[in-house]
């Protein structure tokens, strides 16, 4: 947007060109960018980085004045249609953001007329045919640029892409009005462009680093969820799909110390399958998985969802029930009685039933095993009374 001719500014006896100084500010955006590009490897920097290379060339080339005015004019056209290619790569940057760009070959063949347009028609009609024209169509540009960006910080809560929307929509705003001007505008004007880009860039910096913090999230969240489904795995019984010794490890401690702090009654019941090693000897061991899985699926419909219903081992099921002793004993021979009566004892071979031994858990107990070995000798004694 900077033609030859305009002011330079003065700091400390030393003058400056503003052209220059946006073309070297710019550059170095490009080359952090670069830098970014090469740690992160995601496209949307790729395209920031080209854009702010057009950006730094089209400055650049304002820089110097050439030794005929239609050479001047010419550059001045090719710097103005950089910035305009530089406003569309900020556009293809926003869409890129965790999707390909959707970049299409008519892109280009639109692109191209007006390419030869800035560069011939400024050689031929003096750079006033271009000026106007020039700098609402590197506003409109910039503007989509910036409204892209707000769009995704919206949508993807991103602070950075808002502040790289805002100084963007600035930048366009800065289009429009120098259009309506009959020349470009002073030195000082041209230096708050320094600023709008380096806030620009700030915002990408920042965009990135957001970029960067949600990827590590998303990891953590995948990372937990797959400890998550391996702790699951580890506690669950793969036959019958019910609770495994390891998880009876795991909250065995907890509910002996609710136990003791809130008087809570607790009580062990220890459950058998009664015939189990004949059905495995005599009919097979797919007989008596299927046997397994369907007393465990009777045990999960008929245990309460405050009470733990764990498989021991083989065809032993321990449940931790929260009552005394006596009520222990009679939901046990409840249990008992709806598994001998359950249509789907039908299926199973003739035999199979259920032995129980229950033991209440004292409240100063510190180790349960010697509990759990009571109650296992109790449905020994339950075993053989049936018989």
């Amino acid at each position: 947007m900077l033609a030859q001719g305009s002011p330079q500014v003065g700091l400390d006896s030393t003058v400056i060109n503003p052209r220059l100084l946006i073309g070297v500010e710019t550059a170095v955006i490009a080359t952090l960018l670069l830098l970014l590009y090469i740690y992160r490897r995601q496209p949307y920097i790729l395209w920031w980085m080209w854009g702010w290379v057009l950006l730094s060339a089209g400055a650049l080339l304002s820089a110097e004045s050439f030794q005929t005015t239609k050479l001047d004019a010419m550059v001045f056209g090719i710097a103005q249609f950089f910035r305009l290619l530089a406003g569309l790569l900020f556009v293809v940057a926003a869409d890129a953001y965790r999707q390909p760009p959707r970049l299409r070959r008519l892109y280009g063949i639109l692109l191209l007329p007006v390419a030869i347009w800035f560069t011939l028609a400024p050689a031929a009609l003096g750079s006033t045919a271009i000026f106007a024209p020039g700098f609402v169509l590197v506003g409109g540009t910039m503007a989509s640029a910036g409204v892209a960006h707000l769009l995704l910080g919206r949508r993807a809560r991103l602070l950075g892409a808002t502040l790289v929307g805002a100084m963007l929509l600035c930048f366009s705003a800065l289009n429009f009005w120098i259009a309506t001007l009959s020349a470009l505008p002073s030195g000082r004007s041209l230096l708050g462009i320094l600023v709008i880009f380096l806030l620009a860039a700030l915002g990408m910096q920042l965009m990135t680093f957001e970029d960067m913090t949600y990827e590590l999230r998303r990891a953590n969240r995948r990372l937990e969820s797959a400890q998550n489904d391996l702790h699951q795995l580890v506690i669950t019984d793969a036959l019958t799909g019910m609770r495994n010794r390891r998880f009876f490890d795991e909250v065995i401690g907890r509910e002996l110390q609710r136990h003791r702090r809130y008087r809570t009654p607790l009580s062990i019941v220890f459950i058998d399958v009664d015939q189990f090693k004949k059905i495995n000897d005599t009919l097979g061991h797919e007989t008596g998985d299927r046997v397994l899985r369907e007393v465990a699926s009777f045990l999960l419909r008929h245990i309460r969802e405050a009470d733990y219903v764990f498989r021991w081992g083989g065809d032993e099921f321990l449940v931790l029930i929260s009552c005394g002793e006596q009520e222990a004993m009679r939901r046990g021979r409840e249990l008992q009685e709806a598994f001998a009566a359950s249509p789907q004892l039908a299926d199973l071979p003739p035999g199979v039933a259920l032995s129980i031994g229950c033991v209440e858990v004292p409240v100063d107990t510190d180790d349960i095993m010697p509990i759990v070995q009571a109650a296992d000798e109790r449905m020994y004694v339950d075993k053989k009374r049936k018989r």
